[in-house]
């Protein structure tokens, strides 16, 4: 039975470690990351908080039909996938609602990170102050349900407790299903508490997804002076969607030093990799404003 349309997925921000804005960034962005997964009831499901959230928040607010509600999924607490959340703008009026979910950090709480964030310190508006409702959820690996999503998690190889998300509508019915993976490091390199099976672990947990966003942030010459940052070349991303059975790749969290020439590039060493292993695998590259149906 053919899989039926079942939600858009929308980048807003595809770069890795600091915000790159410019005109050699201008096709593949700038902005950290943050991709908005909207199921066709109406959920919002946004995925992680880079910067790229600030755009989407107006666009939110500027389409308000009634509250905004939106649920956001952490996958670590590192400064470019939460640097966008006091500058997202449905923060900022009553009626709205946002629930924040994601794993705690060593012993520290999400919401208590959360709130160092937007200390008086560092930034004018405290958490408390907000006008809309927000709820922190802190959750570890496992399963969860968010709307009319189905959400899986696994840990991953990154330094601090980083997870990956998988999403499928929770009514099943042949809907496709997505994993976003980004910080994590497929190869050998850097000290992390997962299995000794985990990489098997980890494909099963992909099995057979129909759109992977996952971390290609080096070539394979740049990984030899990052082993142990927690990040994967594009040759290792591509080798996974296979290993899994992916139908669909989307190369993610791109190095703050690769302008549009080098991520072309990549793009294009990548899609040789899959040719040259007859797998068959689609790849593209994350782009601001790229918009995929599943």
């Amino acid at each position: 039975m053919p899989k039926r349309v079942a939600y858009t997925v929308t980048f807003w921000g595809t770069r890795g470690s600091i915000p790159t804005p410019g005109a050699h960034t201008a096709r593949y962005g700038g902005n950290t990351p943050c991709v908005a997964v909207e199921g066709t009831g109406g959920q919002l499901v946004i995925l992680d908080a880079g910067t790229g959230i600030r755009a989407l928040g107006l666009k939110l607010v500027e389409q308000q039909n009634g509250a905004v509600n939106a649920e956001i999924l952490l996958s670590h607490a590192h400064w470019d996938h939460i640097q966008g959340l006091p500058h997202f703008k449905p923060f900022f009026a009553p009626g709205n609602a946002v629930r924040i979910w994601g794993s705690r950090q060593g012993t520290m709480s999400l919401e208590a990170i959360l709130r160092q964030q937007m200390d008086p310190a560092v930034f004018p508006v405290p958490l408390d102050a907000l006008s809309a409702k927000l709820t922190v959820q802190q959750v570890e690996s496992g399963e969860f349900s968010v709307g009319e999503f189905r959400v899986r998690t696994i840990k991953l190889r990154h330094p601090g407790t980083t997870l990956g998300f998988r999403l499928t509508p929770a009514g099943g019915g042949g809907a496709p299903s997505m994993a976003y993976v980004t910080d994590n490091e497929l190869g050998s390199g850097g000290q992390y508490s997962t299995s000794a099976s985990w990489r098997k672990e980890f494909v099963e947990f992909l099995r057979g997804v129909d759109l992977l966003i996952h971390d290609a942030m080096y070539t394979p010459v740049e990984l030899e002076s990052h082993r142990g940052w927690g990040h994967s070349t594009y040759a290792e991303a591509v080798l996974l969607a296979a290993d899994a059975g992916a139908a669909r790749l989307v190369l993610f969290h791109h190095e703050p030093e690769h302008d549009d020439k080098a991520m072309d590039d990549l793009l294009a060493a990548a899609r040789r990799e899959v040719r040259a292993h007859g797998q068959p695998v689609e790849v593209l590259g994350a782009q601001e404003g790229m918009q995929l149906t599943l």
